[in-house]
């Protein structure tokens, strides 16, 4: 695994403290710091968390001309010494970061991959899980649409062990917990005052890779780019997806209720909204 920072000392000290950790945890040591990426030739997965944090106070919006530039950066880098890699960005504005890397790599559709919707599903899962009193292990929902505040938590396929969850919450504090989902980055931005989330998104791009490195095509909300599936036509948008060996092997077309049909499309509307201002700006 290589660590690419542009931080002179800080990749190589983490990969550093990564390696010290193999014998404790129960891992070989192998875990590379760097500047630069002649290291990361020929790599199968390149995660791309480069970019400025979102701050107290700031929309995913506020980054997009900042972040446009580093990520773009970041893909001509992979583009060039890793041209057969699975990319998964984790920079924000999530959904419009895909399509710089779409552009700038030229990478199939299979092989760009968003994550979000495992994060912000772990985060209404786990707020499901506090309301009901109830192990995070029973509960099964996911979330779709753009990686915002149109984001779209799908209430009519959340379950606690297997019970509909509108069976055991009222509406109203069904919707309470949908808001303090799509809140649910800035929440944690604003407790921490510097800086944002990392455990989470961490662990779900760990969820993502595994399933990418073991072939586990395991089916999970990430943000691919959609031709048609779900009325949406060009666009990167969190959907189900069946995750393998060579990336997005299909995405899961499902029955959404005729609200959340409603809202996928608004969230849709909102990312074209972001990619063509993005455009814009040149």
């Amino acid at each position: 695994m290589v660590l690419v920072d542009i931080v002179e000392g800080l990749p190589q000290g983490k990969a550093l403290d990564m390696n010290q950790s193999g014998p404790v945890v129960g891992y070989e040591p192998n875990v590379v710091g760097t500047n630069g990426y002649e290291e990361t030739a020929g790599s199968e997965i390149v995660v791309i968390t480069s970019g400025s944090p979102r701050k107290p106070g700031m929309s995913r919006d506020d980054l997009l001309e900042t972040n446009k530039g580093i990520v773009g950066s970041v893909c001509k880098e992979v583009a060039d010494r890793s041209p057969d890699a699975v990319v998964i960005v984790v920079t924000n504005p999530l959904d419009a970061m895909c399509h710089v890397a779409a552009d700038v790599t030229s990478f199939p559709r299979h092989r760009l991959i968003g994550m979000a919707g495992i994060l912000d599903s772990a985060r209404f899962r786990t707020f499901l899980a506090w309301e009901l009193g109830v192990s995070v292990r029973d509960v099964t929902g996911f979330v779709l649409g753009g990686h915002g505040d149109t984001m779209v938590p799908v209430v009519s396929y959340t379950s606690v062990a297997g019970v509909p969850v509108s069976q055991r919450l009222s509406d109203d504090r069904l919707e309470e917990i949908v808001q303090r989902t799509r809140g649910g980055g800035a929440e944690v931005g604003k407790l921490l005052q510097k800086g944002s989330a990392f455990y989470a998104p961490s662990a779900a791009t760990a969820e993502m890779i595994d399933s990418i490195i073991f072939d586990q095509k395991r089916v999970l909300p990430c943000a691919a780019l959609c031709q048609g599936e779900y009325g949406v036509d060009g666009l990167f948008v969190g959907v189900p997806v069946r995750l393998g060996r060579d990336g997005v092997e299909e995405i899961v077309e499902i029955d959404l209720a005729d609200r959340e049909k409603e809202e996928l499309q608004k969230s849709a509307g909102a990312v074209s909204e972001l990619v063509e201002a993005m455009a814009a700006l040149g």
